[in-house]
Order: structure tokens, then C-alpha cells, then sequence
């Protein structure tokens, strides 16, 4: 099969959505399928760069989000190579500009789009005008006009389709949890990355993500206090680059916790598998996550998590010796030292390998296959109840 999948963000962009991406094409790959990547420029990718199976089209900074991308042209450039690749299918992975450039191919070709709904959006009105401008109406008519004529969605939460459900889209959906290609986390590429960071001896907290404000690590940052009022010296280590994260330092060093936050920059999607094992425990106040693709890394690579609650997190961690959540900042602080302090008090391994077996890559490839050739399937019922149309060149 020859997919296209059209995104606005892949690599070199860090993000949940570009790892959601890479995960699946690479499982594909594996099992013999094609993937091609129809993504947006990067000023971090020289125009002369060499990558295979993917195309970029120029783009500029999305408004608010000045490290995302939009496509400014390309409509019919990505029409023209989509044919010739004889695609089968597209695969959006955004509702903005590669999302309808994606669509507008697929309907070229005669061929259907599935999409997958990352984002819930409603989480983030805040960046357009403070929230003044936007407002959940207006993601509601967004959503429906953008699903509108697409053959279904894949959900990688309850919570995602839930949404969905609510803006009144009947589309068909799908429940498909991202997938964590397990093989990454199987051992350690840089065994010695805790002693080359001076964590050696000392507790170890990890939080992993785009350092934004909804992200919420300013509310981990300020539990820190307590926790070390504990565990003396516990180190909070920050991994990840974004928008918060000269307020967060400037927070830590307010607290007088500067030594014991330190705050890594982005690192390369290769080494992360590395820090999560160079932790003792992930930490997450985010309350804004559709599906916290960290967490699931965080257990593959054997570590327990503590994250805020929400549908998503208490269906996940649902026993201790994977992990727990939390509503105030106190449960958090109690949540965190207990690991901390008793770190093999809660390590059965059986919750843990059901749970990895759940969110596999290949269960997830295999899943994402099995909609993909039901789009298919369904599309070549519609052909025919249409009547003979123009053959695919």
C-alpha cells in the first residue's frame, strides 16, 4: 500500500504529533508498506537536504504557535507528486493548511482520507488574543467543517472522540491509542547519561515535553519545596524547549531551588528513551494532554509516572506499580516522595506488561491498518454505487 500522510509538523519540530507520526510510518515500513511524508519547510532542514520519502513545501511561523509551521503554497505541486506516487490513501495529521492540501489530493485522486484528531483545542484558545477572539463555538464549526467528507477519524483517546461526539460529528471514528515502538526502550544507548548529568546519587524527577504553559510545569516547579523538605536532595530535571521556559527559570530561581532544577534544552527524539531511564520518577501537571504519548514512554522504558488526573491518565495509570495521579499539589508532593523513597515497594511487573503490550507500535500499525482498508473498502463500494469513474493515473 502507498500512503501519503500530510502534517504540518515532523521532524525536526519536537512534538507528540511528529513522534505519533514517525512511530506508525516506521511501523508500516516494517510491514512492507510505502509512506511518504508531505510536511511543511523547516528553517532548521537545509532546501538541499536529502530525505527520503519526504516532501516539504513553504511554509512560514503559525500565528501564536511561532515554532509551528503553516504551508503557504503547494496545493498542486503535492497533487502532482501524489499521483505519480499512485498513493491509496491519505492520512491528515492536521486540520490546517497540509490537512486540506491532503484532502484536496485525496479527492483529486479519488482516493480516501482518514485523519487523526491530535489536538483538542479547546485547551488552547488561550494563545489566539488571550482567548477573547476564539471561542468553543468556534472550534465546534471548525472541526465539523474539516471532517466534513472524510472517511473516518482515528481517536487516540476516549477523550478525542468524546469531543467529537460532542461537536455532533457522525463521522466514523476509531479509538486507536499512539503506539511506542518498544524496541527503543529495550536498553540503554548512553548507559551512563545519570553519572554525565552529576545525578548520580541523588533522586531524580523527569518532566519531558515542549516546555509551554499548558504543559504545567510551573505547578511542578513550585511543589519542589515540599518535595525536598522530604527528600533533601531531589533533583528536578526539565527536558524540552518552548515558550515557558524562561519564566520557569526565573521561577526556580525565585524558590531558591536553582540547584536542584535544571533545564536540559530540546535533545534529539533518538537519546529521550536515555533520560527517562536516567530518572527515577516522570512527573506531569499538564491537564491539557488528549493522549500524553510521555507517559507511555515513561512506563516502556520502566519508569513510574505521576500525572494530574484526567479520563485519559486514571484509565492508564490504574495501579501503582505504574503509576498514580493527582488532583491538588499536596497529593502530588505525597505521590512523588513515596516513590521516591521506596522505589521497589510497587514493582510488580504484571500490570506493566499488559499495559505495554496494549500500546505496542506494531498493535498500533496494525490497528491504523485495518482502518485504512476499511476506508478503502468503503470508498470502492461508493465507485460502484456511482457508477464507472475515471480510473486512478
Amino acid at each position: 500500500m502507498n500512503i501519503g500522510i500530510f502534517t504540518d509538523t515532523y521532524f525536526p519540530q519536537v512534538s507528540g504529533v511528529s513522534t505519533s507520526i514517525k512511530t506508525l510510518k516506521d511501523d508500516l515500513e516494517r510491514k512492507g508498506h510505502t509512506v511518504y511524508i508531505f510536511t511543511t519547510s523547516d528553517p532548521h532542514v537545509p532546501e538541499e537536504a536529502v530525505e527520503p520519502n519526504l516532501f516539504r513545501f513553504t511554509s512560514v511561523p503559525f500565528v501564536s504557535f511561532t515554532d509551528r509551521r503553516i504551508a503557504v503554497r503547494g496545493l498542486f505541486h503535492a497533487y502532482a507528486v501524489a499521483k505519480e506516487l499512485k498513493l491509496d490513501i491519505v492520512h491528515t495529521q492536521t486540520e490546517f493548511s497540509m490537512g486540506y492540501i491532503g484532502k484536496f489530493v485525496a479527492r483529486q485522486l479519488k482516493i480516501p482520507v482518514v485523519h487523526t484528531y491530535h489536538t483538542m483545542y479547546e485547551d488552547y484558545l488561550h494563545y489566539v488574543m488571550n482567548g477573547h477572539l476564539l471561542r468553543p463555538y468556534h472550534v465546534r464549526q471548525f472541526m465539523r467543517a474539516y471532517l466534513y467528507h472524510v472517511a473516518g477519524v482515528v481517536c487516540p483517546s476516549e477523550r478525542t472522540a468524546d469531543s467529537l461526539e460532542g461537536y455532533g460529528i457522525t463521522t466514523p471514528k476509531v479509538i486507536i491509542p499512539t503506539g511506542v515502538d518498544l524496541t527503543q526502550f529495550a536498553a540503554a544507548k548512553n548507559p551512563n547519561l545519570r553519572e554525565e548529568l552529576g545525578l548520580a546519587d541523588v533522586p531524580v524527577l523527569l518532566s519531558l515535553s515542549r516546555v509551554a504553559y499548558e504543559k504545567r510545569i510551573d505547578r511542578v516547579v513550585g511543589a519542589m519545596p515540599a518535595i525536598l523538605a522530604q527528600q533533601p536532595d531531589t533533583v528536578l530535571v526539565v527536558v524540552g524547549d518552548g515558550p515557558a521556559k524562561a519564566d520557569l527559570e526565573a521561577q526556580a530561581e525565585s524558590l531558591g531551588i536553582q540547584d536542584h532544577v535544571r533545564f536540559t534544552g530540546e535533545v534529539d527524539h533518538d537519546d529521550i528513551a536515555d533520560y527517562y531511564r536516567a530518572a527515577d520518577v516522570f512527573v506531569s501537571a499538564s491537564d491539557s494532554e488528549s493522549q500524553g504519548l510521555t507517559y507511555i514512554e515513561a512506563l516502556a522504558a520502566g519508569r513510574k509516572v505521576v500525572a494530574f488526573a484526567g479520563e485519559y491518565t486514571q484509565s492508564l495509570l490504574d495501579d501503582p506499580a505504574i503509576g498514580t495521579t493527582f488532583t491538588t499539589d499536596a497529593e502530588m508532593v505525597s505521590q512523588c516522595v513515596q516513590y521516591l523513597k521506596h522505589p521497589q515497594a510497587f514493582d510488580d511487573p504484571k500490570p506493566r506488561q499488559s499495559k505495554l503490550q496494549a500500546i505496542s507500535a506494531d498493535q498500533f500499525g496494525d490497528a491504523v491498518l485495518a482502518f485504512y482498508q476499511q476506508a478503502i473498502a468503503a470508498q470502492l463500494t461508493d465507485d460502484q454505487e456511482d457508477g464507472p469513474q475515471e480510473a486512478k493515473g
